[in-house]
């Protein structure tokens, strides 16, 4: 079960905000998408520039510019650990994939649900998305599986170890299992704490609302004032004898610490 979100207070300048974006992300879809697309593929895989392949910088550009589009400004703080590792973050919405995404083309690992949303679930799979069917333990070998085969090839994986989204207003336990492909790999683990607003003031505001769709929460989010996103890559975690729960506990607790540091 989800956790009770905090009621989402009107805006009357909301739906002028929507009425105005609207139409430019639609835009930016039928234009951005399809060249987009045609460049996510093996062979832009193997072109690198700079210690990235046109494929990841494709990914990113069209991240940054939806991301931009829905009214969020990153700001990055720390940087992406160079190489092979586990990126994991705390879990809000939809928009935490893309936001990370705009740093770093990881591949996810993410609920299959996913899959069915329109155009992201699409662009998703095509990014490399793991998909896992939750409550089946074949599901959950196979994601394992494609986890350390990912990392032993020098990829990133990104993942969220609360295993859901949540309101938005605190971080659950991490789940240690996501991090064995790590441990097994010998690949750290780096905590990225996603902070909305000023303060993270707008966590609650990007979190499903009690029955809200996938649709209907950018409907929503497009109705919302321009803010400000960070997104802090903090000191990674090395893989250890002691195990997964040791890096699971110091990543949540890095994250924590990062989302109630200075405002």
């Amino acid at each position: 079960m989800r956790d009770a979100a905090v009621p989402i207070q009107r805006d009357r300048l909301s739906p002028l905000r929507r009425l105005a974006r609207l139409p430019l992300l639609a835009l930016y879809l039928l234009l951005a998408t399809p060249p987009a697309l045609l460049l996510i593929n093996p062979l832009c895989r193997r072109w690198r520039w700079r210690g990235q392949s046109l494929e990841q910088r494709t990914i990113r550009c069209w991240s940054k510019g939806l991301v931009r589009l829905c009214g969020w400004r990153v700001r990055r703080f720390g940087d992406p650990h160079p190489g092979p590792v586990l990126l994991v973050a705390n879990h809000v919405g939809w928009l935490d994939i893309e936001v990370i995404h705009t740093q770093v083309a990881a591949g996810f690992v993410a609920k299959a649900e996913i899959s069915r949303w329109p155009l992201v679930g699409w662009l998703a799979r095509r990014g490399g998305t793991i998909y896992h069917h939750r409550g089946r333990s074949d599901s959950l070998h196979g994601v394992m599986h494609a986890m350390f085969e990912r990392l032993q090839q020098g990829k990133a994986v990104a993942v969220f170890p609360e295993g859901r989204a949540n309101s938005g207003a605190q971080i659950g336990p991490f789940h240690a299992r996501i991090f064995q492909p790590a441990v097994l790999a010998g690949v750290p683990a780096q905590p990225v704490a996603l902070r909305y607003g000023r303060g993270g003031e707008a966590q609650t505001r990007v979190a499903f609302q009690p029955g809200e769709g996938f649709l209907g929460n950018v409907l929503r989010l497009l109705g919302e004032p321009v803010r400000t996103v960070e997104v802090h890559f903090l000191p990674v975690v090395a893989a250890g004898e002691d195990g997964r729960r040791r890096m699971a506990n110091l990543c949540r607790e890095r994250i924590v610490q990062a989302l109630a540091g200075s405002r």
